[in-house]
């Protein structure tokens, strides 16, 4: 351990993790990842299922609870199928994720969306960041991406959505901020 490197990772008051802000690409890379995964799940804090389901910006009709679905797939498609080469079938029966189902609440959603997380991250271990998957669908099918491109598209995918998510939980219940 060297003077700028904290023994243990260091945590925000709302339990969020405080990505790296010295040491190599990777550690950063994977910080900011679960520094956007745990801001999303904060968003989600504290609502209840009918909030979790509202589409509060209309005309959007994006939910909380759909974005957590959303990211599910996101996680399974850009590890799973792109890095790993698998040929997994979607999470949700709208290969989306945003479709919701009255069954499905919060607590599934967030075990499932855990479990994708995990997955990748099994996927990604060991590998280089120069190790590359392949693009299996859309207008760039075929084509090589490095496991840095991707952690860098997941972040600003990540990013992004929590964007919505800060609009969404505002409207929903007036909480602002992360």
């Amino acid at each position: 351990m060297t003077a700028d490197t904290p023994a243990t990772p260091l945590t925000l008051p709302d339990g969020r993790p405080v990505p790296a802000m010295t040491g190599d690409e990777r550690a950063m890379l994977e910080g900011w990842l679960d520094y956007h995964r745990a801001t999303l799940e904060l968003k989600c804090r504290g609502l209840d299922d009918a909030q979790l389901r509202l589409a509060a910006a209309p005309p959007s009709s994006l939910t909380l609870l759909g974005l957590v679905q959303h990211l599910a797939e996101v996680e399974r498609n850009w590890f799973q199928r792109v890095l790993a080469g698998l040929d997994v079938p979607p999470v949700y029966e709208d290969e989306t994720g945003y479709a919701l189902r009255p069954q499905r609440g919060l607590d599934e959603a967030l075990t499932v969306w855990h479990r994708e997380i995990a997955r990748g991250r099994e996927i990604s271990a060991g590998r280089p960041l120069d190790d590359t998957g392949r693009l299996v669908d859309g207008p760039l099918d075929g084509m090589d991406v490095s496991l840095r491109w991707v952690l860098i598209h997941l972040i600003e995918e990540y990013a992004r959505h929590n964007g919505h998510a800060d609009i969404l939980r505002e409207r929903i219940d007036g909480v602002t901020g992360t």
